[in-house]
C-alpha cells in the first residue's frame, strides 16, 4: 500500500487550517489508516510531550463523525495517547483527504483516563442543531469505544 496522501484539516466552515503529508498503510470499505509524523516543534499538551517526529497512526472512517490518532514516541516507540477529533465525515479527492474539525476532542491516556477538550469552542460554533447532535453522538461513541482501552486496537475500526 504505502500510497502518499495529503491530509487537510479544515475548520467547521470548511476553510483549510493545516495540512501535512502521510501515507496510507491500510484501506478498506470502512475507512483508512494513514501514518504521519508530528511536524511541529516539541509541544507540551495536557501532560503529554509531543515531539517533532512522533509517529501517528491516524484512522479516518468514511461514515463516522470522528477520527482517531494513536500517538507513539519517536525515541522509544511507546504509546503516548489516543487523540480523537470530532469531525464531519471525511472527503477524499485523489491523493487528498480532508475533514472539517468541529472543535470537540477526546484525549485518552495509556492508562485509560479520558479528557474531553474544547467544549467551550464547540458550544460557540455556528453549526446546525443536527450537526451538534451528531457531534455529541460521536463523542459519546468515542468515550464508549475506549471504555475497554486495554483491548483497543485501532485496526479494528476499519
Amino acid at each position: 500500500m504505502n500510497q502518499k496522501i495529503t491530509i487537510v484539516k479544515n475548520n467547521h466552515r470548511g476553510e483549510e487550517v493545516w495540512q501535512y503529508e502521510g501515507k496510507i498503510i491500510a484501506n478498506t470499505s470502512k475507512g483508512l489508516i494513514a501514518e504521519a509524523f508530528f511536524n511541529r516543534t516539541d509541544l507540551e499538551f495536557n501532560g503529554i510531550l509531543l515531539k517533532e517526529g512522533d509517529r501517528f497512526l491516524e484512522v479516518y472512517l468514511f461514515e463516522q463523525w470522528f477520527n482517531v490518532y494513536e500517538i507513539y514516541d519517536r525515541d522509544d516507540g511507546s504509546l503516548k495517547a489516543w487523540y480523537c477529533n470530532v469531525t464531519r465525515p471525511i472527503r477524499t479527492n485523489g491523493n487528498q483527504l480532508s475533514y472539517d474539525d468541529l472543535a470537540l476532542d477526546l484525549l485518552v491516556y495509556p492508562d485509560g483516563n479520558q479528557l474531553v477538550l474544547d467544549e467551550d469552542k464547540f458550544l460557540i460554533l455556528e453549526i446546525t442543531g443536527e450537526e451538534r447532535h451528531l457531534a455529541r453522538s460521536a463523542l459519546n461513541d468515542l468515550q464508549n469505544l475506549f471504555m475497554n482501552y486495554k483491548s483497543f486496537d485501532i485496526r479494528q475500526l476499519i
